[in-house]
C-alpha cells in the first residue's frame, strides 16, 4: 500500500495526504514523551553518567522521575501542540509527495514503483520536501521541549511573536542544513527498509491469515526506523543543538550551554569538548521513540488507506446503498 501500485491503485494523492496527517496526529500523541527524553539528552552538554555529578540527567529512568517530580506529568508532552502541527503536516506532505513520485518514477522511467531503489530516492526526496515545509513548528517543537520552568514561552503565539521580534524570521529555519542532509538518508533507508522487509515477510510467509498484515507492517516499520535512526543520528542531534541557538538563557537550569556559529562550528565542537559519544546523547530514547513512531506512522497509514479502499468499493457501494 506505501508507494504507487500500478496494479492496485486505489487510493488517491488526497487521499494519502489525508492517511499520513492521520496516521501521523496519532502516532504523535503515543511517542510524545519519548521525544521529550531525546530532546532532553541531546542538548545535554554535560556526560549522560552517574558519575558526573553536574549532570542532570543521567538515563532513561532517572530522567523520567526528575522531569516528573520537578515538572509534572504534562512536561512529557511539553510542545505538544507544534509537535502537532509538525506530525500532521509533515505526514501529508511526506505520503502525498512519496506517492507523486513513485508513480511518476514508474511512468517516466524504465523503474518499477515497487523497487526498492525506488523507494530509496523518493522517500528521502518526499521527507526532504516536507522538512522545508514543516522546519519553522519543528523549531518550535524543539523550544518547547527544551525549556524548563519557569517557561520562556507562555504558548504558541507569545513564542512565534517573541522569536520573530528578537530573533527576526530565519531563526524558525534554523538547523535547517543539517535536517535536509540527515532527512534525506534517514527517510530514504526507512523507506527502503520497509520495502525489503515486506517483501521478505511475504516471501517467509506466503500463507499469512489477512487479519495478521497489520502486525507485519508494525514489525517491519519498526525494525526500519531503528536501522535508519541509528545510521544517521549524529546528524540529528547537531539539527537539535543548532535550533536552540539564541536560546540558552532558558538552558541555564539544564547545565552548560554552547553557542555554535554554524553546522561544522557545531560538529566541531562537540568533537573537542564531549568526544565521538557526544554525537550519540539520546540514543536510547530515540531508538525506543523510531522503533515506535516508525512503526506506528506505517501501520496507521496502511490501516487509514485500507479503510479508505474498502469505503471506494463496489460491495460497500452496495451496502450503503441497501
Amino acid at each position: 500500500m506505501v508507494g504507487y501500485d500500478p496494479e492496485g491503485r486505489c487510493v488517491s494523492t488526497a487521499e494519502a495526504a489525508a492517511a499520513g496527517s492521520a496516521s501521523g496526529l496519532v502516532t504523535r500523541v503515543l511517542v510524545s514523551p519519548l521525544d521529550v527524553l531525546k530532546i532532553r539528552f541531546q542538548l545535554q552538554i554535560e556526560q549522560l553518567s552517574s558519575r558526573n555529578p553536574t549532570a542532570k540527567y543521567h538515563g532513561i529512568l532517572q530522567a523520567v522521575q526528575r522531569i516528573f517530580r520537578e515538572e509534572g506529568l504534562t512536561a512529557f508532552w511539553k510542545g505538544h501542540v507544534p509537535a502537532q502541527f509538525l506530525s500532521v503536516g509533515f505526514g501529508a506532505v511526506q505520503f502525498m509527495t512519496f506517492e507523486s513520485l513513485t508513480e511518476l518514477m514508474h511512468n517516466v522511467t524504465s523503474f518499477q514503483a515497487r523497487d526498492s531503489l525506488v523507494h530509496l530516492v523518493c522517500g528521502g526526496l518526499a521527507a526532504c520536501t516536507a522538512s522545508v515545509a514543516v522546519q519553522p513548528v519543528d523549531t518550535l517543537r524543539t523550544r518547547f521541549a527544551a525549556q524548563g520552568e519557569p517557561k520562556i514561552y507562555l504558548n504558541l503565539r507569545h513564542a512565534v511573536v517573541t522569536m520573530y521580534q528578537t530573533e527576526g524570521p530565519r531563526t524558525f529555519y534554523r538547523g535547517l542544513t543539517p535536517t535536509l542532509i540527515a532527512i534525506f538518508p534517514y527517510a530514504g533507508l526507512q523507506f527502503f527498509f520497509y520495502n525489503i522487509l515486506q517483501q521478505f515477510s511475504k516471501w517467509a510467509i506466503p500463507a499469512e491469515a489477512k487479519n495478521g498484515a497489520g502486525v507485519r507492517n508494525l514489525v517491519c516499520g519498526s525494525c526500519a526506523g531503528v536501522v535508519s535512526k541509528s545510521l544517521t543520528y549524529p546528524l540529528d542531534l547537531v539539527k537539535k543543538r543548532l535550533q536552540v541557538g539564541g536560546f540558552e538563557h532558558a538552558r541555564a537550569a539544564f547545565g552548560q550551554v554552547r553557542t555554535y556559529g554554524g553546522f561544522l562550528d557545531c560538529v566541531r565542537q562537540i568533537m573537542r569538548e564531549e568526544g565521538p559519544g557526544g554525537f550519540f546523547k539520546g540514543l536510547s530514547p530515540s531508538l525506543l521513540k523510531a522503533a515506535f513512531s516508525s512503526g506506528l506512522i506505517f501501520f496507521w497509514y496502511e490501516l487509514f488507506c485500507s479503510l479508505l479502499c474498502t469505503m471506494k468499493s463496489p460491495e460497500s457501494t452496495k451496502r450503503k446503498e441497501g
